[in-house]
């Protein structure tokens, strides 16, 4: 598995978002990503997930070049900013629609990956009845329970108690012995420290510094 992005630039109007980041990225690594509100962390992000286009650069997943040769990555799960789900239905039954879509899992699949993230499968309440921590986890869930090569996580631990951050650190570790390329953004530096193997400092939609942490 392999990520490579080739000197990728996002300018908004006469905003320069992203400037000149150019990273090569091997599978069996977690990646951090470190800094400021505004530094350009979510907008990388959504830039290797093809969500947005850059306005120059190429972003490069095992030989395809996005926009050109794929639109999207061809196995990808991702959590970016807050998740959301439909309100009236459970989250065993969100992640049975969304599964669908594909085809690849099925129910037994989705149920394993709720006990993971510290979620009953059986629990009945509609999600619109979910705390900030059990709907940060059932966004957790869905972004891994394809288990996709890349994994792209914004602010993972957000409102989710001890416990539940033991568990994301196992999945996160399970997904990186298997040899997959998994990304995180976290304001948690402690955390960063324990998760990630690399950790690259932005700011103003540059990288300016990289640090590697033998864990």
């Amino acid at each position: 598995m392999n990520l490579e992005l080739q000197n990728i630039h996002k300018k908004i109007r006469k905003n320069n978002i992203l400037n000149d980041i150019s990273l090569t990225i091997e599978g069996g690594k977690v990646i951090g990503l470190k800094g400021k509100n505004g530094c350009g962390k979510t907008m990388l992000m959504r830039t290797i997930a093809g969500l947005l286009r850059p306005t120059s650069g190429k972003v490069i997943i095992n030989g395809e070049e996005l926009g050109k040769d794929i639109k999207f990555p061809r196995s990808m799960g991702i959590l970016i900013e807050n998740p959301s789900f439909l309100n009236g239905y459970t989250g065993l039954d969100n992640l049975k629609i969304l599964a669908s879509i594909k085809g690849i899992i099925g129910e037994d699949e989705i149920k394993s990956t709720l006990e993971k993230v510290g979620l009953d499968p059986e629990d009945r309440r509609k999600y619109r009845k979910y705390s900030l921590g059990m709907k940060q986890k059932l966004g957790i869930a869905c972004a891994v329970m394809e288990n996709p090569d890349i994994v792209i996580l914004d602010e993972p631990i957000n409102a989710i108690d001890q416990s539940g951050v033991e568990k994301v650190r196992r999945i996160l570790n399970d997904l990186k012995e298997e040899g997959k390329i998994i990304i995180i953004a976290c304001h948690d530096t402690e955390e960063m420290e324990l998760l990630a193997d690399e950790i690259y400092e932005m700011e103003e939609g540059c990288i300016i510094g990289k640090k590697i942490n033998h864990i």
